[in-house]
């Protein structure tokens, strides 16, 4: 495919998660960042790895305003998508919500970068991250609030369950934890810990809140396309599955379809810098 074609479809993937992850996000951790942000006018926001813009559209309408959001991700394309989305927005109160976008790499940014910001943010960004990545994003957004949420924790639930789960799940974890060239091994479902750890490094302290993810025939969509990619993950990583999970597969996918699969992804959201 072309780099508009893999947009494209990353841009799908992300629309049909949306309202999964808007369910699963603990909103609990905002009663002390609203208490963080009082009498911060406007309200400064950077998104890391912002997406299409679905953090905005999920946060922007429970904060005061007025809020200014800054977008960053490395993708055009999914940055131009989420000014679209964005527009119009109202945060709580009624306040007005602007956008920028700024294009770039989002593990290269400095504490400079970030001066501005009254909170920083993230969503479904750790586990796709490196120790050393996860270390210069802490070190960019150490010394403001700083509010990351959906990272996988290796727990995955299936009912009813099968036998061969256990061996897929321990070859997706494998596959988050993978050396990606040029880059290092991905913390994948280590990363929590990881970012909890070099916050504790530079002295802040953070809170993590379960964020789980439950699907079920309310989205059977998005059940099978999770498992699919779930499963050729798995195979990726260890082919010699591919053989033994055939029939495995067609039974769980034909069962998502169906809405008679019930899955639980276990995340965690953490919040620093809001004590």
């Amino acid at each position: 495919m072309s780099d508009g074609d893999d947009t494209a479809a990353f841009a799908g993937w992300l629309r049909m998660r949306e309202p999964a992850d808007a369910a699963a996000r603990a909103a609990a951790l905002l009663t002390p960042v609203r208490r963080r942000l009082a009498g911060d006018r406007p309200v400064v926001i950077h998104d890391l790895g912002a997406g299409t813009g679905s953090m905005g559209r999920w946060l922007a309408p429970r904060l005061p305003g007025p809020q200014h959001w800054v977008l960053h991700d490395r993708d055009p394309g999914l940055l131009a998508r989420a000014r679209a989305a964005l527009a119009g927005l109202a945060a709580s109160g009624g306040g007005a919500v602007t956008v920028e976008t700024r294009q770039g790499d989002i593990t290269r940014l400095s504490a400079a970068d970030l001066a501005d910001a009254s909170l920083v943010t993230a969503s479904a960004l750790l586990d796709m991250l490196t120790a050393e990545e996860v270390g210069r994003i802490v070190a960019a957004c150490a010394d403001r609030p700083t509010l990351f949420t959906l990272t996988v924790v290796g727990r995955v639930r299936l009912t009813p369950a099968d036998p061969l789960d256990a061996d897929v799940a321990a070859a997706f974890d494998d596959h988050q934890r993978r050396v990606v060239p040029g880059r290092g091994a991905l913390l994948g479902p280590d990363a929590v810990a990881a970012c909890v750890a070099a916050f504790a490094r530079r002295g802040v302290d953070v809170l993590t809140r379960p964020s789980p993810w439950r699907l079920g025939p309310d989205r059977a969509e998005l059940t099978a396309e999770w498992f699919t990619g779930w499963l050729g993950a798995a195979r990726e990583q260890r082919p010699e599955l591919t053989g033994r999970t055939t029939a495995y597969g067609r039974t769980r996918r034909a069962a998502a379809r169906a809405g008679t699969l019930d899955v639980l992804v276990d995340h965690a959201d953490l919040l620093a810098g809001c004590g």
